[in-house]
């Protein structure tokens, strides 16, 4: 049995991160995260995410590079976590099964801002300056859309345990992975 190049994104709190590195575990998939290329380089230049953001603005070459970096690592049995990267595959002409992990922003806000341990309201402050952010740079250097991509499948977490999006998301890769035997 061949594992697929899995594609996962979605939005800062939607539970993709915590998702993948299950799925990933569960199907014997290599994980790879531009979100944790995005952190160690804003740790290097001692940034928190939000100020690194800003810097990022003003900075395409980041973004580039992580994206490179990220389209690079694109294999059979590999999952690549990343807001973007299944628009980078799909845009390169490089097969992925493409899932967005959502949620609602107050749900999102929420999660943050237990993770992070913030308020709130400074979690939902912070996420709609990084969302802005991210959507400006997005637009800006690559021309895309957040709200126009299409991904192959979506999975709303508002309401789920995280095991609840873990077995959906496996419930959407297994299939593909007997395809491939």
């Amino acid at each position: 049995m061949t594992a697929p190049l899995v594609a996962l994104g979605g939005p800062p709190g939607s539970g993709k991160t915590t998702a993948a590195r299950s799925v990933a575990a569960k199907l014997h998939l290599e994980l790879r995260s531009a979100g944790d290329l995005f952190r160690a380089a804003a740790s290097a230049r001692r940034m928190d995410l939000l100020e690194f953001s800003a810097y990022a603005e003003a900075h395409p070459e980041v973004d580039l590079e992580i994206d490179e970096a990220m389209i690079g690592l694109a294999g059979p049995g590999r999952m690549l976590e990343g807001r973007l990267v299944g628009e980078f595959l799909r845009r390169r002409g490089l097969h992925a099964l493409w899932i967005d992990v959502t949620a609602r922003e107050e749900v999102r806000a929420q999660r943050i801002a237990h993770r992070d341990h913030l308020s709130v309201a400074d979690a939902l402050a912070r996420t709609r300056a990084r969302e802005r952010s991210e959507r400006d740079r997005y637009a800006r250097f690559y021309g895309i859309d957040l709200d126009a991509t299409q991904p192959d499948e979506r999975v709303d977490a508002s309401d789920l345990t995280p095991e609840q999006v873990v077995e959906r998301i496996i419930a959407l890769v297994e299939p593909r992975m007997k395809e491939r035997t």
